[in-house]
């Protein structure tokens, strides 16, 4: 049996086994109305099956993981399909670590997702073993990435917690302006997890059906002797492009609502690896987003944050602010290691020099202040409560952009990981 093939079914099998579990903590927190038992009960009895499923679900990737690394020979994070599962699965872990210090189920509700729109967004990315190529070749590899996604995975969890705070204490029956630019962002937030959404249905729709766009562009390079060489490459898109790669041709594209060619190019400053192919996802999620987030404001007749406000009603504040600060305040210095230390210490062995102000490192610096802050402020000046709360929800979507955003828009030497 092909291995690499086994590797891929446990992986599916845990993105599953995660969505189940999510439907489960809703039941735990929800279901309780309907239930002939005591609600306490309910919860509890629930809530213990949701966890059981969610470890099943994160053994399934760990034997994804190490059934991967045996196929390819080295540790999967190498490139950005690696990296995404490899955070998801660490997204899992260090949810089933906050779960069993504070045994909030509602906490699955918020963190799951999280967990299981990281790893579907892998899937934009090839998911081929590839070799190492030569800057990768090295035992850093293993605890510089290892690392620095284990401290955003506990970022990501403090996310959770402050977007639960905010869901519980932001009142949306407020007409002032302070309520209103409340209100605002918190429905922001939620647009952009409802994006992440639609990105993962417009992704599994369309290459389902097999969808698929081909474009060839010739690029020019210069080697050490200062000799151009042109070579040509393709770029394949799953879902209808809208903007084609900056340079391009078309190869093959299928017809899709009357459109059969993409409607302008990507500029040229989007230098980053496949900024084409990613830019025109970006757009897809926005679109599909927006006529979502429509749909279900036309259906709630209500903002959405006063829909999902009462699931966490029952939590105590002070928990939820709990939560998210021990989250953050465990993957700050697991991140320190990671993303900086092991970083440089890295990158002095493979480019000689600690620090190169590549825009990946420069904004993984601006992570790690942003969260530096963060702690200063909470410790020091006693920021608790919404202002925690806020920073946590705005440090993450920091990390998202780090992770995303930079591959999309900048070229540097990290860009081998948007291949």
């Amino acid at each position: 049996m092909n291995v690499n093939s086994v590797s891929s079914t446990f992986l599916l099998i845990a993105f599953v086994v995660y969505i189940l579990a999510f439907f489960l903590f809703v039941i735990s927190i929800t279901g309780k109305r309907w239930s002939n038992r005591k609600p306490e009960e309910h919860t509890r009895s629930w809530s213990r099956v949701a966890f059981g499923t969610a470890v099943v679900g994160f053994i399934c990737q760990v034997t994804y993981f190490f059934t991967r690394w045996y196929t390819g020979g080295h540790i999967p994070t190498a490139n950005m399909y690696e990296f995404m599962t490899f955070l998801g699965m660490m997204i899992m872990c260090a949810f089933l670590i906050v779960y069993l210090i504070y045994r909030a189920p509602v906490l699955g509700v918020f963190a799951l997702p999280i967990g299981f729109i990281i790893i579907a967004y892998a899937s934009v990315f090839p998911s081929e073993v590839q070799p190492l190529i030569p800057a990768l070749q090295s035992y850093w590899l293993k605890i510089h990435v290892t690392t620095a996604a284990s401290g955003e995975a506990f970022f990501a969890v403090g996310f959770a917690g402050g977007l639960m705070y905010l869901l519980r204490t932001v009142d949306f029956g407020q007409t002032s302006k302070a309520g209103k630019r409340e209100q605002r962002g918190v429905e922001f937030t939620l647009f952009i997890i409802l994006m992440l959404i639609a990105f993962i249905g417009s992704i599994f729709t369309f290459h389902g059906t097999g969808y698929k766009a081909v474009f060839s562009k010739t690029v020019v390079s210069t080697d050490a002797q200062g000799a151009s060489q042109s070579t040509d490459q393709t770029e394949t898109y799953v879902l209808p492009p809208i903007v084609q790669p900056h340079g391009s041709t078309v190869v093959e594209m299928k017809s899709f609502l009357g459109i059969d060619k993409p409607l302008f190019e990507a500029p040229s400053w989007m230098a980053g690896a496949s900024a084409g192919r990613k830019l025109n996802t970006v757009l897809w999620s926005l679109l599909i987003g927006l006529v979502l987030y429509g749909v279900l404001r036309l259906i709630a007749r209500k903002p959405l944050g006063a829909v999902i406000g009462p699931v966490v009603q029952g939590m105590d504040p002070e928990d939820l602010d709990e939560i998210s600060y021990r989250a953050i305040a465990i993957g700050y210095p697991v991140f320190t290691l990671g993303a900086l230390i092991f970083a440089m210490i890295w990158a002095q062995e493979a480019w000689g020099r600690f620090w190169g102000w590549d825009p990946k490192e420069v904004w993984a610096l601006i992570t790690w202040l942003f969260y530096a802050v963060f702690l200063h402020l909470r410790l020091s000046r006693g920021w608790q409560g919404k202002r925690s709360a806020w920073l946590s929800v705005i440090g993450f979507l920091v990390v998202m952009f780090t992770l995303v955003g930079v591959n999309l828009v900048i070229a540097g030497l990290h860009s081998y990981a948007g291949v």
